[in-house]
């Protein structure tokens, strides 16, 4: 009997071991193997190309750090939206519709279609950066709510470019002495300011600049300190004044539903995330502001950009006095004009009671 037991083990081996292998082959059969879920892939349309918020900060976050934030949950593929084929005017309709769930949108150009966006960056409102970070931390929830309620965006951080300033071929002393110059400007707002102060708004795309004043269309032009430099203006002109005349503020939202379609643990490490991506575009700025300004004049502090020869305007009391007349009887009337009686109340509700200037609607 043992013989017989052994020789018919020796004939079920073979019968047992395919039987076993049948089994790990079959679903849901064999030992427990977690597999990890394929990364979420999403688009998303950044700033403006060859500007450092761009080049330095956003696609490097979104390419490089966003894998490690999200443990690897999620991956995005960035462009800027200049290089995408999208007009800034349509962002906020496209991001409605869902077409672009995740962008970056520059506030002056929404405010063709939006003004109220703009209220933030008013020309003349933040003459420098700690005001700017005041008024944006005024503005923020009014931001969130119309982004919500009107485009059904979820606001999830507000960048600013460095400070716009004034440079000129020619000698100034102060905002009086731009009359009749023509002066390159870039948005409704900075045009109906050169307006008010006598001098010939031109609006002309940043690459187009230093042509233009060299042929003479333009004799100034509002840009950027540091981008300035960098695309030759300290050669083609001799003045440049410190003050902010506006900064170029942007946010970065998400379409309510391809926010909401996301895991809760990717949308917290996203927003712990922005929050430090839009700290260190703030810094940015105020670094490429003053680092401009010390390019153009040539001083030893210069960093990032070529050492020119330009004298620095002086910001004399007589022009901070003007700047706040400008505000209050031209930039204010005109945007309220364009944006209608709620966006007064939204001013005097949020910026009148700090700067006390109040918003009349007709």
């Amino acid at each position: 009997m043992p013989g017989t037991i052994a020789a018919a083990c020796r004939w079920c081996r073979p019968v047992l071991r395919r039987l076993a292998l049948l089994a790990l082959l079959l679903p849901g059969a064999g030992p427990a193997r977690s597999q990890a879920p394929a990364p979420i892939e999403i688009k998303v349309v950044g700033g403006l190309a060859s500007i450092s918020q761009y080049v330095r900060y956003e696609a490097p976050f979104w390419t490089d750090r966003v894998p490690g934030l999200t443990h690897g949950r999620l991956r995005a593929e960035i462009a800027p939206f200049d290089r995408s084929g999208i007009r800034g005017q349509e962002m906020l309709q496209l991001m409605r519709l869902g077409v672009v769930s995740f962008g970056t949108v520059l506030l002056s150009v929404a405010a063709s279609e939006e003004p109220e966006l703009n209220g933030i960056d008013l020309p003349m409102l933040n003459p420098d950066i700690a005001t700017l970070r005041q008024t944006e931390q005024l503005w923020r929830p009014r931001l969130e709510v119309l982004l919500r309620e009107r485009y059904g965006i979820r606001l999830l951080a507000v960048y600013t470019y460095p400070a716009q300033v004034m440079f000129c071929r020619q000698a100034f002393a102060g905002l009086g002495d731009l009359a009749g110059r023509r002066v390159r400007v870039s948005s409704v707002g900075q045009s109906e300011l050169i307006a008010a102060l006598g001098a010939v708004p031109v609006v002309t795309p940043f690459a187009e600049i230093v042509p233009a004043i060299r042929a003479g269309v333009v004799e100034c032009a509002l840009t950027g300190a540091l981008s300035g430099n960098a695309i030759g203006l300290h050669q083609v002109t001799t003045h440049v004044s410190p003050v902010s005349i506006s900064w170029g503020v942007s946010i970065f939202g998400a379409n309510q539903r391809a926010w909401n379609a996301l895991p809760e643990e990717v949308r917290d490490a996203l927003r712990t995330g922005l929050a430090g991506l839009q700290e260190e575009i703030w810094r940015g700025a105020e670094q490429e502001t003053a680092d401009g300004l010390a390019c153009n004049a040539g001083r030893p502090d210069c960093a990032n950009g070529t050492r020119g020869r330009m004298t620095i305007v002086e910001d004399r009391p007589q022009d901070q006095a003007r700047r706040r007349q400008l505000l209050q009887d031209t930039v204010l009337p005109a945007w309220v004009e364009r944006c209608g009686p709620d966006c007064a109340e939204s001013w005097n509700r949020i910026m009148a009671p700090l700067r006390g200037i109040v918003a009349k609607a007709d």
